[in-house]
């Protein structure tokens, strides 16, 4: 239950995005923080709360962090201002951080033999992949009826069953030889990543470019300094040596790619039903469906095929798919192209299921017993950081895009606050369209409406080649490993 809702949680503001923005009024800048920040805390944090969880109990991890989500969940859904609401978001991001690794952790606890404990991380996985495609359909259907403040409180109930239910159902687990979380490593992995994702967000502004450069180079910073503090402590907070496994860093790296080649599409087609195509939130959340469906049966199908085919060569497949169906976005025009958005779509999502199915095994396959741990940390950071990375810089290359094409084709008569709204996206000019003359309106949502198509149709070029990349690197990376079941040959065994 809470794998499913975490993941969806993520993704159930895509569709409430125009409501959101027309209540509170945020900039195209805050609008991308509220919505991608509950993620980048979540990735964040994932391994310091997983090294917490060892020494405290992964249960009791589990409840606090149900606790904290649902009050949070309830002043989130009270808020009215922009700036707070990016707080709540984030605070809700530490709050999943404190359940995402408890789950795994029980699971690797409760089923101590293989077979079993494969297909309870299957079905893990599986309720991931459910939550992240399930997301904008449930919020579509919730802002029909309800507000967009719906969006965070149909979590509240199932974080109350998980608080009540887990003390009565689950075991409790720790690890009486965890280390202590080292906080200063926490404070550096936060710092290398934040700084870098705002650096990415002011290069769509226009004179951002020194802030965005300054900030980008703040970040590396820190990560060097991270990485050297890892490699010198006898018991990190992340450790980097893993990475020196290659089927470790191939699945992570293949995973990464394809998740962050996903998030900033996402979240433009879903914005793309509702702001050019003009469909409600519930019709919005359908067109999302059939690609949804398609992903679980996917996902499902991955772990028995892969007992025949090499992982490697099956997810490279997933990603080749994967490019057909962004190349297809990228002929998507801003008048009739909701056949061929929908089409694509369906090609792209489900081809994304084997990695996402397969890298979890894979990994904490890969590394020996006592380092299952931390492998398995890894590979659920990269599910949310690629796809907040996804919403940051693809999401951020979009709004470039339609900020640079607006610039000059607006109607010169608008009043400076409609077109100051325009300028900046395209639910800003929606909203502005409102207040103005029918036909003052229609002249302003033509040319907003055509940037933002040509933002998506970039984006979507910018996806295809990440993905393309990502399947190279699946093919050349990850060929050594055999299908599930079969032995690998003393050639095939990964460097450790």
């Amino acid at each position: 239950m809470p794998a499913l809702l975490l993941f969806m949680m993520l993704t159930i503001l895509f569709l409430a995005i125009p409501q959101l923005a027309a209540d509170l009024k945020p900039s195209s800048t805050q609008t991308l923080w509220i919505v991608d920040i509950y993620g980048f805390l979540m990735a964040g944090l994932l391994v310091t709360m997983g090294t917490l969880g060892d020494r405290i109990g992964h249960r009791r991890l589990l409840v606090a962090g149900a606790a904290v989500f649902a009050v949070v969940s309830v002043i989130a859904a009270n808020t009215s201002d922009p700036g707070l609401m990016i707080v709540w978001r984030a605070v809700l991001g530490i709050a999943a951080a404190t359940q995402m690794p408890a789950t795994l952790g029980l699971i690797f606890a409760t089923f101590t033999d293989a077979r079993q404990r494969g297909i309870a991380v299957g079905v893990w996985s599986g309720a991931i992949s459910v939550g992240t495609g399930l997301g904008p359909v449930i919020g579509g259907a919730l802002l029909e009826t309800f507000s967009w403040r719906a969006a965070f409180l149909v979590g509240v109930p199932v974080m109350v069953i998980v608080a009540i239910g887990a003390p009565l159902l689950l075991p409790d687990h720790r690890n009486p030889a965890a280390g202590r979380p080292d906080l200063f490593s926490v404070a550096l992995s936060l710092a290398t990543l934040l700084p870098i994702v705002y650096g990415v967000k002011e290069l769509a502004k226009d004179g951002g470019l020194a802030a965005a450069v300054v900030s980008i180079g703040l970040g590396l910073a820190f990560g060097a300094w991270f990485v050297v503090r890892q490699l010198r402590l006898p018991e990190p907070l992340l450790d980097v040596r893993l990475f020196a496994n290659r089927t470790v860093s191939g699945a992570l790296g293949v995973f990464l790619l394809s998740a962050t080649a996903l998030g900033g599409i996402y979240l433009l087609f879903t914005q793309y039903l509702q702001l050019v195509e003009g469909l409600s939130p519930l019709r919005a959340g359908l067109w999302v469906l059939p690609g949804a469906a398609l992903l679980v049966v996917v996902s499902t199908l991955s772990p028995v095929l892969v007992r025949r085919v090499r992982p490697g060569h099956l997810i490279a497949a997933g990603l080749v798919v994967q490019v057909i169906g962004y190349l297809m976005l990228t002929q998507v025009g801003a008048v009739g192209g909701l056949p061929l958005l929908v089409a694509g779509f369906m090609v792209l999502y489900p081809a994304v299921a084997p990695s996402m199915a397969l890298t979890t095994n894979m990994v904490v396959g890969s590394v020996p017993p006592q380092k299952a741990g931390a492998a398995s940390g890894l590979a659920t950071t990269c599910s949310d950081l690629g796809i907040s990375l996804g919403i940051a810089l693809i999401g951020s290359l979009g709004v470039a895009v339609y900020r640079a094409q607006t610039d000059g084709t607006l109607p010169a008569n608008l009043p400076p606050e409609a077109a100051s709204a325009g300028r900046d996206s395209l639910g800003g000019a929606v909203s502005a369209a409102q207040g103005l003359p029918a036909d003052l309106g229609a002249a302003l949502l033509v040319p907003a409406r055509e940037a933002f198509t040509s933002g998506l149709n970039v984006a979507a070029v910018i996806s295809a080649a990440i993905a393309a990349v990502a399947a190279i690197l699946a093919a050349v990376r990850l060929r050594h490993v055999p299908p599930t079941g079969q032995p690998a040959t003393t050639a095939e065994q990964p460097a450790a």
